[in-house]
């Protein structure tokens, strides 16, 4: 008996509104990896650029567009992925708490860690 396929009932486009796109990058920013669509809203570590300012991310570590995969040594040569700055921001506050038991020492510290949130508008290979 062949596999089911819930794809197959499904009408045309419904896959690509649960978030199932045919081309997708991985991009390092900021020491950290993230897996893009075009179209998509990401929170990165703050860049220096304005609001409503363009960003191209160069470090492209893979493309894959449907079954075509293009893989990077450690970055893809010509890989581009390019993005618009939508707000800056602060996220929410962590609390460091030090505590030393029977020594009447404590130390409390927030921290709250600045963003820049892009959306995706082109990926190139």
């Amino acid at each position: 008996m062949p596999a089911f396929d819930a794809t197959e009932h499904l009408p045309d486009g419904v896959g690509k509104m649960l978030g199932e796109s045919d081309m997708y990058a991985v991009i390092e920013t900021g020491g950290k990896q993230y897996r893009v669509e075009q179209g998509q809203s990401i929170k990165v570590e703050k860049l220096n650029a304005d609001e409503g300012a363009s960003v191209d991310l160069d470090k492209v570590l893979l493309v894959a567009d449907g079954d075509d995969v293009k893989i990077g040594a450690p970055y893809l040569e010509g890989g581009m992925v390019k993005a618009m700055v939508k707000s800056h921001g602060r996220g929410k506050k962590i609390r460091i708490i030090k505590f030393r038991r029977r020594k009447h020492s404590r130390k409390t510290q927030g921290h709250r860690q600045a963003y820049t949130e892009l959306e995706i508008t082109g990926i190139s290979a």
